[in-house]
């Protein structure tokens, strides 16, 4: 009995071991009805499950995506993510009523798991992709970071020690990725940045192989050009970060 009692008491020592300070998580699956005018919802995300502050902000967060990516209805508001999903069904049954025969199916899809995780930062990706007619539905990338320490979600801005630096080093790394020369203007090739100027993308985060910028369709390009990426090493930008990371 002894002998059992420490060999679970070894095991749990090592999987406590490999987990470190990692948070725990348990997958949600969020869908509505199926019937065959009904829109087609799928979304698989996280949910924190450790009883703190940084949690309760991670199920936030997430909540609060969902709400945004299916609130169709301006007039109605949504306090959850199942109002959400009822709120996208019934606005999607009502005008498919008015106009049957013209009113594509819609669909929304979500994806979400921990992109990266150490002692001081989380970083969740989060991918989607909405239909609710027209030629085509749109897909996102995003990131969602968290000091794990202060327990706060973070803007991309507060992710650097030295921003001016940062984007300075990541227009050059942009340039040579794309073929843009470096003493042109950055929308020579056929990129849409504002104002001719390079800037900071709307999705930013941590992931194993350094830090990533994601620019959606629409952001400085086309639709059809997709999503464009640039990942720079740890090793080159650390000294921007105000978290570094040691590989």
């Amino acid at each position: 009995m002894k002998k059992a009692f420490y060999t679970l008491l070894l095991i749990l020592l090592i999987l406590g071991c490999e987990n470190g300070n990692k948070l725990t998580f348990e997958p949600i699956h969020l869908s509505n009805e199926a019937c065959a005018d009904c829109p087609k919802i799928d979304i698989n995300i996280p949910r924190a499950l450790d009883e703190t502050n940084l949690s309760d902000q991670i199920n936030t967060a997430l909540e609060e995506e969902i709400i945004f990516l299916l609130s169709f209805d301006d007039g109605q508001e949504t306090t959850s993510m199942d109002n959400a999903i009822d709120s996208f069904t019934n606005s999607f049954k009502e005008l498919k009523a008015k106009f049957p025969d013209e009113t594509a199916g819609w669909e929304v899809k979500v994806e979400s798991d921990v992109s990266y995780e150490n002692d001081d930062m989380l970083t969740l990706e989060f991918n989607a992709y909405s239909f609710t007619g027209g030629a085509h539905g749109y897909s996102s990338d995003s990131f969602l970071n968290f000091d794990k320490r202060k327990g706060s979600e973070l803007e991309n801005w507060e992710l650097f020690d030295d921003l001016e630096g940062f984007l300075k080093f990541a227009e050059t790394k942009f340039r040579i990725q794309e073929a843009i020369p470096q003493d042109e203007n950055i929308n020579a090739t056929g990129f849409m940045f504002e104002r001719d100027a390079f800037h900071l993308s709307e999705s930013v985060g941590y992931t194993p192989k350094g830090i990533s910028l994601i620019y959606n369709q629409y952001e400085i390009a086309s639709y059809a050009d997709g999503p464009i990426t640039l990942v720079l090493p740890y090793a080159e930008v650390n000294k921007y970060l105000k978290r570094k990371v040691i590989l």
